[in-house]
């Protein structure tokens, strides 16, 4: 009998579903979005109800529309928004509050309190992590100690914590009826609470921030059976075999395999992700080091990952904030309608400055406005501070890595829009290449599920199925290249500073 893959993809925007056949084709998928809420200025949450409920649907929709059923499936692959922090009792299943989002810079007073004498590189080379509110401990932090009953809660062990892949493993496999709590390496390498030398959780930071070790889930491998679908589920008796944040799931779909190889994602925000190998690389220029996955029993691969904060949703809020368009791919057209950005630079700090600043007081800004400028100016200079962000990020891995990258291979929603991709490949200098599978997040979370029950051997058949679609190369004068770059850094520096200690962030 054929047999596919199904990968869930849970996204920061929306839930989605996809089944891979053996040759790494999509046969069907299914996606539903979920609401962005926003309760205050720099707070971004999600309902995890809402994302469990979706996910249920956008599987039972791919199932479906491919006129498949769970005995088509040999095994399911999750892959997720990272840092998002979801709190849930385990005894009612119902989380104590919204999961705080990555993006959420609520806490930034807990991590200068963690901070102190010490600085924002207190546990930087233990969790290869800078003390930012990007982070998942921190969120925990805030969840205990705000949200009414959940410190005593949590003493008394009735409280989980877990990011989204956790959240959706436990619901998947039971719920309050044995529900499996437990993760990945490389999503616990995104809490600031897991040793990159150990992988496994350090009681001591734990114990900083005020989080009970009863809370947190068993660390696995990223390709591993961690459990079966529950038995009245859609998918009753699959295993769950890989898991893999989104964005070292996207290198592992890239096939980014060797030390030296990196790829771009282009979504909500930009993450540059370059392989190091089995060793772990301490960054001097402002990356972070991360796992990049671990299949089985073998030795655990690292990243430098440069992590950018606002891309996709810069042109998201110019459509739904301003209306300047009515869907997102309109921003190409109205940046092709003129040949520059007439002197405007956008500089989109909405949740500060990540990678490589880490400069949480930044704020977004719209710099060198002259009348002449034009909502398409803006929206040219929106998609150009995308490629100025990711070329800050390259530099800055470049000077770490000790060897400037040949070529960046890209995917994400918004590599489908040209002018963006040439202007990259304009900024920095080298080749941007387009796989043929630009899923490749769906599609990594999948060959790691596919590789632990032996659907495929090994990465060598995600090598097999990687295929260029297209490549852009380098076409702009160098003299003309830094002079737009110049600027850009000038304007960078006007967001600075801009939250005061006595402000609430």
């Amino acid at each position: 009998m054929t047999q596919y893959i199904l990968s869930i993809d849970q996204g920061t925007t929306s839930s989605r579903s996809i089944i891979f056949d053996h040759d790494a084709r999509i046969i069907s998928n299914g996606q539903l979005e979920h609401e962005q809420i926003f309760p205050r200025a720099g707070w971004v949450e999600h309902d995890p109800m809402e994302i469990w409920n979706n996910v249920r649907e956008t599987v039972g929709l791919s199932l479906a529309r491919a006129n498949l059923t769970y005995q088509d499936i040999a095994a399911v692959g999750i892959t997720n928004q990272r840092e998002t922090t979801v709190v849930w009792n385990k005894l009612t299943g119902k989380p104590v509050t919204n999961a705080i989002v990555w993006q959420d810079t609520r806490t930034q007073h807990i991590v200068n309190e963690l901070a102190g004498a010490e600085g924002l590189e207190k546990y930087k080379a233990i969790t290869g992590l800078p003390l930012a509110p990007y982070f998942a401990g921190p969120k925990v932090t805030w969840i205990l100690r705000y949200i009414d009953g959940a410190q005593e809660a949590a003493d008394r062990g009735e409280l989980l914590f877990g990011t989204i892949d956790t959240w959706l493993l436990w619901n998947l496999t039971g719920g309050i009826d044995g529900g499996i709590h437990a993760t990945d390496v490389t999503n616990a390498s995104r809490t600031m609470l897991m040793d990159l030398d150990t992988l496994q959780w350090r009681e001591d930071i734990a114990a900083d921030m005020g989080i009970p070790i009863s809370m947190l889930p068993e660390i696995r491998s990223s390709s591993e059976i961690f459990g079966h679908c529950r038995d009245h589920g859609s998918l009753p008796g699959v295993p769950i075999a890989g898991i893999l944040g989104d964005q070292q799931a996207a290198t592992f779909g890239q096939a980014c395999f060797n030390e030296g190889m990196a790829k771009n994602t282009y979504g909500t925000g930009n993450f540059l992700l370059l392989n190091t190998g089995s060793k772990r690389v301490h960054s001097n220029n402002g990356l972070i080091t991360t796992v990049c996955y671990k299949i089985g029993d073998a030795a655990p691969i690292y990243a430098l990952e440069g992590s950018i904060a606002v891309t996709g949703s810069l042109v998201q809020w110019l459509r739904d904030n301003l209306g300047m368009f009515a869907d997102a791919p309109d921003i190409e057209r109205l940046a092709l309608e003129v040949e520059d950005n007439g002197g405007a630079y956008f500089v989109p700090a909405f949740s500060g400055l990540f990678a490589p600043y880490w400069r949480p007081d930044a704020r977004g800004a719209l710099l060198g406005l002259t009348r002449y400028v034009t909502k398409n100016h803006i929206a040219r200079a929106a998609l150009e501070a995308t490629a100025y962000q990711t070329r800050e990020v390259m530099d800055a891995m470049n000077a770490d890595a000790g060897v400037d990258l040949a070529e960046l291979r890209v995917d994400g929603g918004m590599v489908a829009n040209e002018l963006l991709m040439q202007f990259q490949a304009d900024q920095l200098g080298v080749d941007v290449i387009r796989p043929r599978i630009t899923e490749t997040t769906a599609l990594g979370a999948a060959f790691a599920a596919g590789i632990a029950i032996g659907y495929w051997e090994s990465e060598h058949d995600v090598i097999a199925t990687w295929n260029e679609d297209k490549r852009w190369t380098p076409q702009m004068a160098r003299l003309e290249r830094d002079q737009l770059y110049r600027n850009w850094k000038k304007a960078v520096t006007k967001t600075m500073g801009w939250v005061d200690e006595d402000v609430e962030t």
